[in-house]
């Protein structure tokens, strides 16, 4: 029975999502969790998504509202009158437009869905770190507002300190401080997120960042992507200053179970068209063989990078499923580079390379051995959830961090080190190969793998720890405790 208030009216929550994959899939997910549990959910983000997503080739007008699996997908502009003049801006120019219009077109939406003859109660909504206005139209609409952290907590308990300016970091005066954090292993800066870092020359990120952590008082609960048995110390440092309620892993449900008949049907959303083919390719490997690399939805390596790792992935000789997206896709640009000339060609009975797959799948299948990964969040949290051990390739913002916790407290991988010109070799890469597909840390890592994964799939079952933190948000939202 859904959840109410009082005799007809039904409780409500309304998601806000920034118009990317990672952002919205970890949404949904939690959604599906909500809708379980009683509540009718809707999720809102920007109309780009309806074009990329669920738009027929016959039509060029929005539909008021999409369906995915029990949630209503609702659609606001982002000020942009179509896709070109959205690609001619950086990511600093978008955020900027964002802010300018996302709350008026928000406030809109919610006017037009929620307030007058409707039997709709709007108990919540819940935003992501990416649009922190949302708490404003949140608050001066007198609603609850909560937020999804889709990072690691770890992430959140640096920026915290970092923005409330409880703890020394890295300052122009003083590049290359060591900080030392309750929780935390010594983090060097290269251990840091790049966004924190005096080198930074992304002006808008900060700016997002900054308003949500100075104003943590618009938010009633903060939430998690996250699980408690692999965060603990990170999710205990914050106790007494700013609780998080880790209710994840939120990743589809074929990565929480490896029974199909037990498998519930994922709510995400796919951005780009994954390629099949390469599960059929997978399908003829031996067990364990395949380096599968991906460096994600929005970073193309640059040429020294893809050359690093080609030259080690030919002198390994093992076979590899490489995701290399086209170089206009990349969000850093004039960084993307492109396969050496000849390469398929060299390799091309040893390895495949496709635009984007589905990643779940590979990471899964019996043939991946490890997972070569720029180390976004959603990405180390589906290979935790598969049992795959990593090799972490980090770029920017949270990846470095992530990188830091994969290698020396989840102990799940090895972190590739970069040289005296901050870059990575490709006998680098090769060496980290070797030590984590047949090296004398592989099967430590393997055990370890194994462990983590039963621990997430136990935090999300009835009982588990992230299901009872949805339990209490739920009772706290509907006024039960």
């Amino acid at each position: 029975m859904a959840a109410s208030k009082g005799d007809d009216q039904e409780l409500h929550v309304l998601m806000v999502a920034f118009a990317a994959q990672g952002h919205i899939n970890p949404l949904l997910r939690l959604g599906n969790s909500l809708v379980s549990k009683g509540l009718h959910v809707t999720l809102a983000t920007t109309e780009v998504v309806y074009h990329r997503v669920f738009r027929s080739s016959t039509s060029t007008a929005v539909t008021n509202s999409i369906t995915v699996n029990g949630i209503q997908v609702l659609f606001f502009s982002d000020g942009f009158d179509s896709d070109e003049d959205r690609k001619k801006t950086n990511i600093d120019q978008y955020m900027e437009n964002m802010e300018r219009v996302g709350p008026t077109n928000l406030s809109n939406l919610i006017k037009n869905h929620y307030v007058g003859g409707s039997n709709k109660k709007l108990a919540c909504i819940i935003n992501n770190p990416f649009v922190p206005w949302v708490a404003d139209v949140a608050e001066e609409a007198g609603i609850p507002c909560a937020c999804v952290w889709i990072q690691p907590c770890a992430l959140y308990a640096i920026y915290y300190r970092f923005y409330n300016e409880l703890d020394q970091f890295p300052t122009e005066t003083e590049p290359e401080k060591v900080v030392e954090l309750p929780g935390f292993p010594l983090l060097r800066p290269q251990d840091l997120p790049s966004f924190i870092l005096p080198t930074n020359t992304f002006g808008s990120m900060p700016k997002v960042l900054s308003e949500m952590f100075r104003n943590m008082k618009k938010l009633k609960w903060l939430l998690a992507n996250s699980f408690y048995e692999l965060e603990k110390d990170a999710i205990d440092s914050m106790a007494d200053l700013c609780p998080i309620l880790p209710v994840g892993p939120l990743v589809p449900p074929s990565l929480l179970s490896e029974h199909e008949h037990n498998q519930k049907q994922d709510v995400g959303i796919e951005m780009w068209k994954p390629e099949d083919s390469c599960i059929e390719w997978l399908n003829n490997k031996p067990p364990r063989s395949v380096i599968y690399i991906s460096f994600g939805s929005l970073i193309v390596p640059s040429a020294k990078q893809i050359e690093s790792i080609t030259n080690a992935l030919k002198k390994t000789k093992r076979h590899f499923l490489w995701v290399m997206k086209p170089s206009e896709n990349s969000t850093i640009a004039g960084e993307a580079g492109e396969l050496p000339m000849g390469f398929l060609e060299e390799t091309k009975e040893q390895g495949l390379v496709v635009t984007w797959c589905p990643q779940t799948k590979v990471l899964v299948h019996p043939a991946t051995a490890c997972f070569l990964t720029h180390c976004g969040w959603n990405s180390v949290l589906e290979a935790i959830t598969a049992g795959i051990r990593m090799i972490a390739y980090p770029r920017w913002t949270d990846q470095p961090t992530n990188a830091k916790l994969v290698s020396d407290v989840f102990r799940l991988g090895i972190r590739l080190e970069q040289d005296g010109d901050g870059l990575i070799g490709s006998q680098e890469v090769e060496r980290a190969i070797e030590e984590i597909v047949g090296g004398p840390r592989s099967e430590e890592i393997k055990k370890r793998a194994e462990k983590l994964k039963l621990a997430a799939r136990e935090a999300v079952a009835d009982g588990g720890s992230s299901d009872l933190n949805i339990q209490l948000f739920v009772d706290q939202l509907t006024g039960r405790r």
